[in-house]
């Protein structure tokens, strides 16, 4: 699959919300007793096609937050969101974690869970049906799902690449 340039350049003009998928307090043992930090996977977005995942590690929650989210924004995408819902079916591998995104009619609702819930809902997708297999971990379903929203293409890519207006991408005439 090749890799295509979907990532936004400026956050300076995006109202960009931030939602908590996951965090994760981890001990490490030392000579002098056990020393607590905490792991926070983070996605912002626009609710308008904007997506992008941070993680952030700190000895306290709110500084790995603050952290991820710095982080997020800086790895933002741009994501064809058509009528609410995806143009097309997509699925997607990341570690243990397997995804499947298939488009749903006006009024379905995000049918998805947990990690893929906050990614589909952060983007500004409304109608959708989700289904994840293997592995739940968040860290790896919001990679997952993220790498499935940069591999759709709009309608108006499709046109182009085959060379007819938009109107025929739907009709298939």
């Amino acid at each position: 699959m090749a890799k295509r340039n979907n990532r936004v350049k400026s956050t300076n003009d995006l109202e960009l919300k931030d939602r908590l998928v996951a965090i994760n307090r981890v001990t490490k043992v030392t000579k002098g007793g056990r020393a607590f930090s905490f792991a926070a996977i983070v996605v912002v977005g626009n609710e308008d096609g904007v997506i992008g995942w941070g993680l952030g590690k700190a000895n306290e929650v709110t500084a790995a937050i603050a952290k991820a989210v710095e982080t997020a924004k800086k790895n933002l995408i741009k994501v064809p969101v058509h009528k609410g819902t995806i143009p097309h079916e997509q699925s997607a591998k990341f570690g243990g974690s397997s995804i499947y995104l298939k488009p749903a009619s006006e009024g379905t609702g995000v049918k998805a869970g947990g990690a893929m819930r906050a990614v589909l809902e952060s983007v500004g997708i409304t109608d959708i049906l989700a289904k994840s297999k293997g592995s739940s971990n968040p860290h790896n379903l919001v990679k997952a799902t993220i790498a499935a929203l940069d591999e759709l293409r709009s309608p108006a890519q499709v046109a182009q690449n085959r060379g007819i207006p938009v109107e025929k991408v739907f009709t298939g005439k």
